[in-house]
């Protein structure tokens, strides 16, 4: 059961945004707050009103980064920067809920669709919930560390622990998982984001300055389902959170997230009643540093098979990445030319290659 990514850009004048839309892009990512990264700059509501009169009618999806900056976000204990506490507190639910009720202000004034990725504060569900109530084309993930740790357990100086927005509390997780449950939540994705064990400051056990990010991919459905069963949830609601839900965000529905005649043959072949436990040796991405190291793990994937072809067995990779491309099919130049009586064709790197891959699809 795969899970899927929307293919992002980062775009500063409509022409470009317009250019990307006719390439095939399925969406566009942006932080309401610093990235981290200077070239990946936060936007405004102003910018964002820019981009949404432009995407009226579109069906492409805008996700968030859903923190705003609310003049706390280095802690106010910064004396103590081992302690995850300050980290915490740096990071408050606050700053989740002020930008998620602005994403569902302009999702309603806009009706673009919009999408909120790695939710963590519960906190902000009201907003969201009575959005959509009103007809908000708005969807919201949350993630698999999120619905397996809590910070009550997080030790000082563990910054592989550290993710933003940061994993909260016992309750905080439980009304996460409630609302999952309860269809508030509309799936749950890996947020994969790993990075060399230098950047993680394991040593100095430094969460303000620390890179924040957790490599969950691997492990996603065993995670998922080492929860999820002793909580109600069947094999069927599994599929749905983890697969047929991301292929739909990603307009991908016709080729993934279901076991049907046409689609891709993606699958696994699993037992969900056995169990291991995450080791170094187990872990097959590159930077091996992760908070999972030890945990015991429910449902075990014996194979991996993508587009009818084992790529995974017993532990092995059997094969290179044979990866193809997915293109937004429904935003084809035809589609734009229609939408402003004008045509668009992308003209950034890579141009002949990616339109030539585009019309072989």
């Amino acid at each position: 059961m795969p899970q899927h990514t929307v293919l992002l850009y980062i775009v500063y004048t409509q022409d470009e945004l317009l250019q990307m839309l006719s390439a095939g892009v399925m969406g566009f990512k942006c932080f309401l707050i610093h990235s981290g990264v200077d070239d990946f700059p936060a936007v405004t509501r102003n910018d964002l009103e820019s981009a949404f009169q432009i995407l009226q009618g579109i069906p492409a999806v805008v996700l968030f980064h859903a923190e705003v900056d609310c003049g706390c976000t280095d802690g106010k204990s910064k004396d103590a920067p081992e302690k995850y506490a300050t980290f915490l507190e740096s990071r408050s639910e606050e700053m989740e809920i002020e930008a998620i009720k602005m994403v569902c202000d302009l999702c309603l004034m806009y009706r673009v669709r919009c999408h909120i990725v790695h939710l963590s504060a519960a906190s902000a569900l009201p907003y969201i919930i009575n959005a959509k109530s009103m007809g908000a084309p708005l969807t919201v993930e949350t993630c698999h560390h999120y619905l397996s740790f809590e910070a009550e357990s997080i030790p000082n100086k563990a910054t592989q622990f550290k993710c933003c927005p940061p994993i909260r509390q016992k309750a905080n997780q439980n009304a996460l998982w409630d609302a999952l449950k309860n269809g508030h939540i509309d799936m749950v994705v890996s947020d994969h984001s790993p990075c060399t064990p230098d950047l993680k400051l394991l040593e100095q056990g430094d969460f303000l300055k620390a890179w924040g990010g957790i490599a969950s991919v691997q492990f996603g459905l065993s995670l998922f389902w080492t929860n999820a069963e002793d909580r109600g949830f069947t094999l069927a609601d599994t599929v749905r959170l983890l697969c047929e839900n991301t292929a739909k965000l990603a307009n991908l529905e016709h080729r993934k997230g279901a076991l049907k005649i046409g689609h891709d043959a993606d699958l696994v072949i699993w037992d969900p009643d056995a169990s291991y436990k995450v080791t170094t040796d187990s872990i097959h991405h590159r930077n091996k540093v992760t908070p999972y190291l030890g945990k015991e793990l429910k449902g075990v994937v014996h194979m991996t098979v993508v587009r009818g072809r084992p790529v995974f067995k017993d532990g092995q990779l059997l094969t290179k990445p044979t990866g193809s491309y997915l293109f937004n099919e429904k935003t084809s130049p035809e589609t734009l030319k229609s939408r402003f009586n004008c045509s668009f064709s992308y003209t950034g790197p890579n141009q002949e290659k990616i339109l030539a891959i585009r019309r072989q699809v």
